[in-house]
């Protein structure tokens, strides 16, 4: 499982510690533009009330990128990118997990109290979702193969 600081190795996913500010009369978490998100937010969508044992996410994204953020609880976001497959543990809301497009993204393990807040780039767009894992997997490949190589 990766955690804060460590590198994911999958191809431009990284995990971003937000600036905090802790005083007496309540926590700050910021995340600014191009810092600590690395595109203007066109959407924003929070998921909780997850029941135990269900997965969400199970797909990925065109040209879509992401940045998810638990605000609350706890909850684990597997990301890959056709080669590479981690876990990362979201478990305050001082981290943020950016997912590129072209990253096959599913959250599970929520914790009953989970908040789990995604920042996205586009306006919701059907065509934009890659819902059969093999169709990831090719169009994974063929992007790679665009930059002459793997993403390692």
């Amino acid at each position: 499982m990766v955690r804060m600081g460590e590198v994911t190795d999958v191809r431009g996913v990284k995990l971003v510690e937000l600036k905090s500010i802790v005083a007496e009369n309540g926590s700050l978490v910021i995340g600014e533009r191009p810092d600590e998100l690395p595109f203007s937010v066109e959407r924003i969508f929070t998921l909780f009330d997850v029941p135990e044992g269900e997965v969400r996410g199970t797909h990925a994204h065109r040209k879509c990128e992401q940045f998810l953020i638990c605000m609350r609880g706890s909850v684990v976001a597997v990301v890959d990118d056709g080669t590479t497959k981690v876990e990362v543990l979201l478990d305050r809301p001082s981290v943020g997990l950016y997912m590129p497009a072209l990253t096959w993204g599913t959250q599970y393990k929520y914790s009953s109290d989970a908040l789990l807040v995604v920042l996205a780039s586009d306006a919701y767009e059907a065509d934009d979702y890659i819902h059969e894992y093999d169709e990831f997997l090719a169009l994974s490949a063929a992007h790679d193969a665009s930059l002459g190589g793997s993403p390692s």
